[in-house]
């Protein structure tokens, strides 16, 4: 069950920019740690976000261009 710093990181800024909500980030969060438990794999959760149709690319690219900015 790990999640990384970047992930964490990922999922506040979508939060505070107003992408996506808490409750869409726990539900991200919990797939993402089934995913590791279950079958060994992890994704980012910016991708799970996408998937899920939470986050859009632009907006995806906007929060990472956050971060690289920090």
């Amino acid at each position: 069950m790990h999640i990384t710093h970047l992930d964490q990181r990922f999922g506040s800024i979508a939060v505070r920019k107003g992408y996506i909500t808490a409750e869409q980030l726990v539900e991200a969060i919990t797939l993402q740690v089934k995913e590791n438990v279950e079958g060994n794999k992890h994704r980012l959760i910016g991708a799970i976000l996408h998937e899920k149709g939470f986050m859009t690319a632009d907006q995806i690219n906007d929060v990472l261009k956050t971060i690289i900015e920090m």
